[in-house]
């Protein structure tokens, strides 16, 4: 399925249009309506709560952001609506809080966190497909986790999904997978499984081989991830078609 044009024609806001000096924290309501108020894309983190509910929130646990401990996949939606952050007034939200604020307004591009084991990949999968069939808006999605993109293609499959990838290095990300594993997801060897309709890459590996086939080649559009400077930006541009952004507002 080719990538609909809106994909590629505005910035996104990396967890939303977030800004902690104002009180606005990456992945809440209030990054959301700060990036609709803009015209930008949004991109944000999906999880799984223990009640089965899809929530918006990055960290695998919840030191970093809130005053709250532990993993989030421990809690109840309920427990973690009530857990403040450290900074401002709102509150994690679930998938649902955040497409009724939304409401189509702007594209939103949602990834699905990867735990690298089927069965909570599998729940997340059909907790976001259910959410989505009554939602009428530009939606995409996306995951590191290639069995979650095949996943989302056979429950979904009007739905635009992507991969997103970098080097796969980092011990914390991928220490339950092989050296084979990693290469594999380096250069996305995947994309004749997983047929993923665009590509999000790591600005700063790029260009590697895998994305510019896909986007020369295979027309594959290709966001970048996650341009913070103004080189980071030169570079994105020159091979990238989209960029995914924080810590400033694009012109």
């Amino acid at each position: 399925m080719a990538a609909p044009s809106w994909l590629t024609a505005r910035p996104v806001a990396h967890r939303g249009l977030h800004d902690a000096s104002r009180g606005i924290l990456e992945n809440t309501l209030p990054a959301a309506i700060a990036a609709i108020e803009h015209g930008f894309s949004i991109e944000v983190d999906l999880q799984m709560s223990r009640d089965g509910e899809v929530i918006v929130f990055h960290d695998d646990t919840l030191e970093r952001l809130t005053t709250g401990t532990g993993r989030v996949a421990a809690r109840t939606a309920a427990d973690l609506a009530d857990i403040p952050f450290k900074v401002g007034t709102a509150r994690i939200p679930t998938l649902q809080d955040l497409l009724d604020t939304v409401a189509g307004r702007v594209p939103l591009v949602l990834e699905l966190k990867s735990q690298w084991v089927r069965d909570p990949g599998t729940r997340l999968v059909a907790g976001v497909v259910a959410a989505l069939e009554a939602y009428d808006g530009p939606v995409a999605a996306m995951s590191f986790d290639p069995d979650l993109v095949e996943g989302l293609r056979h429950a979904m499959p009007g739905l635009t999904r992507g991969i997103v990838a970098d080097i796969a290095t980092d011990p914390h990300e991928y220490g339950r997978l092989t050296t084979m594993e990693r290469f594999a997801l380096r250069h996305l060897l995947h994309a004749p499984r997983s047929q993923p309709d665009f590509i999000a890459y790591d600005v700063h590996a790029l260009p590697m081989p895998g994305p510019v086939i896909l986007r020369r080649v295979f027309g594959k559009p290709l966001l970048t991830w996650t341009v913070r400077t103004p080189d980071e930006l030169r570079h994105a541009r020159a091979h990238a078609d989209q960029i995914i952004f924080e810590g400033f507002v694009p012109e």
